[in-house]
């Protein structure tokens, strides 16, 4: 594989927006073992949040997905597959990070709390910028002759 090639599967790889409009695979194969990847996802999705008997088993699928994702962007990195052996690594990959995706996003808090906890963060941020600009960090005693607002 030319140079250029490997590194546009790695960038395809690595690109956040990657797993836009991709499915989660039906089945992949994992340390030699077929896992029915999409119905395992979508039976845990389905419920409102994982049940305690069901965490473990979703922390172990996920660290095993996270292992098989390195397993399949070794060869590219190290540039031991031919391109088309990448080519089917990368969309290999970009489905198994649709699925970590899909069980990472299942302890999520709803839009709205993460949208408040978002601006909450922001406001902080905010003020502790506008303190530290104007010279009034809570050591200095509010800064003098200026006025407060």
């Amino acid at each position: 594989m030319k140079e250029f090639e490997r590194k546009q599967l790695l960038e395809r790889v690595n690109r956040e927006s990657s797993t836009i409009g991709v499915e989660i695979p039906e089945s992949i194969e994992i340390q030699g073992e077929s896992i029915d990847l999409r119905s395992f996802v979508f039976e845990i999705k389905r419920r409102d949040s994982v049940p305690p008997g069901e965490r473990d088993r979703v922390d172990r699928a996920k660290r095993n997905l996270r292992r098989e994702r390195l397993d399949r962007l070794e060869p590219i990195e190290e540039n031991e597959v031919s391109y088309a052996e990448g080519e089917e690594l990368a969309a290999s990959i970009i489905g198994i990070d649709r699925a970590l995706e899909a069980l990472e996003g299942l302890d999520a808090p709803d839009p709205e709390t993460e949208a408040k906890r978002q601006e909450a963060a922001d406001r902080k941020r905010w003020m502790n910028f506008l303190k530290k600009a104007l010279g009034r960090d809570d050591a200095s005693g509010g800064g003098g002759g200026r006025t407060r607002f």
